[in-house]
C-alpha cells in the first residue's frame, strides 16, 4: 500500500544495497521492509528515525513496509502500547501494507524450534539464568558448557514438550541454541530461544507458558512475512551472526532476509531509555507518556510538532553508521520552519499589565469607542486571509513591555516613550498606577490619532513595536511554557544516572493569559504563532489551554552562525 508522504532516503549505504540486490536479481526484484516495535512503551523521537528509514526505503523501491508488533514478552506489553504506536504511525503519515504480530507466529515458531532439536542444533537446559550467565563467560575468558548440552535430540524434544504442556515451573528450564561456547561473539554462546513464563498475553491469553526471545523471533517472524532487507540499529549489530544461524538451519519459505544496522537517533537534553521515560512517568517527574516534556511521538504532538517536521529533520540527519547525538535546537528548527510557513498569528499577552489611554475618544453615551484593524493571519501565506481585531481605550500589553525606570538599550513602554501598538497606534506612556506593594498595576497613556495604522504623517520614527488585546475583547486562557526537561546536554554523563539531572522547573503555568476571543475557534491540537512570544498548541482536550511548542528565536542558526565564525 502506498504511503501518503515522499520517500524518504534512508541512507546511502542501504539504499546501495538495495540498488545492488535488485541489480544481482536478488528476491527477485522485490524490497519489503518492516518496523517492529516491542508494545512495551510509547514510541519515541529515535522510533521516528526508524519509521521514516524503514518505509522511506520501501517507498523509494516501490515496495512495501510492514508493522510488527514484537509481542514475546507478555510482562511487559499491553493493547494501551498496540494502540498508541499503530496511532502514532498513522500520524507520523505512514501506512503499513500490513499489521502483523510476533504472536500470530507462536505456533510456527514452536515448530522450528521442534526441528532445531530433532537436528541437534538445541538442548533444554536445566539451570538458571544466573548460572547460565556465568558460564557464558566474557571476552577473553572461556565459556563454559552446560552439563545439560549434550541430551539427545529425543531427551530435549520429550522435554520441550512438556514444557510446551506447563509442567515444570517459571524459570525452570529454557531452550538453548546448541552453537559455540568459545565463540568470539558473545552472541553465539548457546542463546536462549525459550523461557518457561506463565504470564497474560494481550492477544493469546493463557494458551502458552513459553515464550521465544527476541532472537529467535526476529529473524524467522521476517522469513514468514517476506521480509528483505531487515533494519535494526547498530547495537543489534552484534546479533546479526545469530540472526543469521538461526534462519540458515530452517526449511524457509523465502530467500533468506538480510539485517542492516544503522546509527539510532540521540539529541541533547533528551533521554530516549523507555525504562526511565517510564520511571519519569511513574515518579509523576511529568504528568503521562503524552506530557508535551516527552521525547515521545504523543507528547511531541501534544506540544504541537508537526509531523512534516519530524519526517523532515529525519531525512535531514539520513542514516550511517556511525553513533552521533544531534542538538535538539536542530529539531526545534524544523519545527520552527515548517511552523512559519503554517501556522496563524494571533496575539496574546501571557503577564497582562493593563494600559489606559487618556485621550480615547467615547461615544454620546460615554462608552469607548470600538475600532477594528486589518490584521495578516499569516504574512507568510496571502491565502490565509486576515482577520479583524478589536482596539479600545483599554488594552493589555505584556508587563515586560514596561519599565518604569528603563535599563539601558530598553526601548519599549516608559513613561516619555513613544512606542508602536501592533497594526493600531502609536502612544506615549504618561503615568503609573501602583498597588499597596508598588507594583505598577496600570499605565496611562495618551495615543496620536494620526497614526492609524502605526504610522506617524511626519514621518517619526518610533524603536519598538509591541503586541496588545483589548481589555473588553479578550478571552482568558491557561499557558503552559516549557524549558529542557533535562538540564545537562548530555543526562547522566556527570553521575551515570539521567533522571539525576532532571531540570525541577522545566514547565511554567501562567493562568491569567489574555488573548484573542480568535482563539476559541482554533482546533485542538492546531498551532498558531503568538505574535513576538513564539508558536504555541492548543491542547487536544482541555479548552484554552495552550503549551509552547517553541520560540520564535533560532538556537540553531545562532549557533550554526557562532561555529562558522571559530
Amino acid at each position: 500500500m502506498a504511503n501518503t508522504v515522499d520517500a524518504v532516503h534512508a541512507g546511502d549505504f542501504i539504499a546501495d544495497r538495495v540498488r545492488e540486490d535488485n541489480s544481482t536479481g536478488r528476491y527477485q526484484g522485490r524490497v519489503q521492509t518492516r518496523f517492529p516495535p516491542e508494545p512495551n512503551g510509547y514510541l519515541h523521537i529515535g522510533h521516528a528515525k526508524a519509521i521514516t528509514a524503514d518505509f522511506g526505503i520501501a517507498t523509494e523501491f516501490g515496495g512495501s513496509c510492514n508493522l510488527r508488533l514484537d509481542d514475546t514478552n507478555p510482562d511487559t506489553e499491553d493493547v494501551e502500547y498496540v494502540e498508541s504506536i499503530i496511532d502514532d504511525i498513522a500520524w507520523l503519515g505512514y501506512t503499513p501494507a500490513n499489521v502483523f504480530y510476533a504472536s500470530d507466529y507462536f505456533t510456527a515458531l514452536y515448530e522450528w524450534a521442534e526441528v532445531l532439536i530433532q537436528t541437534a542444533k538445541a538442548y533444554v537446559d536445566d539451570q538458571d539464568a544466573d548460572t547460565i550467565s556465568a558460564q557464558r563467560g566474557g571476552f577473553g575468558k572461556p565459556g563454559i558448557e552446560s552439563p545439560y548440552r549434550e541430551r539427545t535430540p529425543a531427551e530435549n524434544l520429550r522435554l520441550f514438550r512438556a514444557m510446551r504442556a506447563g509442567e515444570f515451573a517459571d524459570g525452570s528450564k529454557v531452550l538453548r541454541a546448541k552453537i559455540d561456547m568459545q565463540a568470539e561473539n558473545m552472541q553465539l554462546r548457546d542463546p536462549v530461544l525459550y523461557r518457561i513464563r506463565r504470564s497474560q498475553h494481550h492477544r493469546t491469553g493463557d494458551a502458552w507458558v513459553i515464550y521465544p526471545t527476541y532472537d529467535w523471533a526476529h529473524g524467522q517472524s521476517d522469513a514468514l512475512e517476506g521480509v528483505t532487507h531487515s533494519m535494526c540499529t547498530l547495537e543489534f549489530e552484534a546479533h546479526r551472526p545469530l540472526y543469521d544461524w538461526c534462519l540458515e538451519q530452517l526449511p524457509l519459505p523465502y530467500e533468506k532476509p538480510q539485517q542492516l544496522e544503522f546509527a539510532r537517533l540521540e539529541l541533547t537534553h533528551t533521554v530516549t531509555s523507555k525504562r526511565r521515560l517510564r520511571k519519569l512517568v511513574d515518579d509523576a517527574i511529568v504528568t503521562g507518556w503524552d506530557d508535551p516534556r516527552m521525547p515521545t511521538l504523543v507528547g511531541l504532538r501534544r506540544r504541537g510538532y508537526p509531523a512534516a517536521a519530524i519526517r523532515a529533520f529525519c531525512k535531514h540527519i539520513g542514516v550511517n553508521k556511525t553513533n552521533s547525538r544531534h542538538a535538539v535546537e536542530e529539531l526545534e528548527a524544523f519545527v520552527r520552519t515548517e511552523l512559519n510557513q503554517s501556522a496563524l498569528r494571533r496575539m496574546a499577552v501571557l503577564r497582562p499589565l493593563k494600559v489606559i489611554i487618556d485621550n480615547w475618544p467615547t461615544d454620546s453615551a460615554g462608552e469607548p469607542i470600538v475600532e477594528w484593524f486589518t490584521l495578516n493571519n499569516n504574512p507568510e501565506n496571502v491565502n490565509d486571509g486576515t482577520r479583524s481585531v478589536p482596539f479600545s481605550g483599554t488594552l493589555y500589553i505584556e508587563r515586560d513591555d514596561f519599565a518604569e525606570t528603563p535599563p539601558p538599550k530598553f526601548f519599549r513602554l516608559s513613561p516619555g516613550r513613544e512606542v508602536r501598538l501592533r497594526g493600531a497606534y502609536l502612544i506615549t506612556a504618561t503615568d503609573v498606577v501602583k498597588d499597596l506593594a508598588g507594583e505598577v498595576i496600570a499605565v496611562h497613556c495618551t495615543y496620536d490619532p494620526q497614526t492609524r495604522g502605526g504610522d506617524a504623517p511626519d514621518g517619526r520614527k518610533v524603536r519598538s513595536t509591541m503586541h496588545w488585546v483589548s481589555v473588553d475583547h479578550a478571552v482568558t486562557a491557561v499557558v503552559k511554557c516549557y524549558e529542557r526537561l533535562f538540564n545537562a546536554e548530555l543526562p547522566g554523563e556527570r553521575t551515570g544516572e539521567p533522571l539525576d539531572d532532571v531540570n525541577p522547573d522545566s514547565c511554567l503555568t501562567m493562568l491569567e493569559c489574555k488573548v484573542e476571543a480568535a482563539l476559541q475557534d482554533s482546533a485542538p491540537g492546531e498551532v498558531v504563532q503568538f505574535e513576538r512570544l513564539g508558536y504555541f498548541c492548543k491542547d487536544l482536550e482541555t479548552p484554552m489551554l495552550f503549551h509552547r511548542t517553541v520560540g520564535l528565536k533560532d538556537d540553531w542558526a545562532n549557533a550554526q552562525r557562532r561555529n562558522s565564525k571559530v
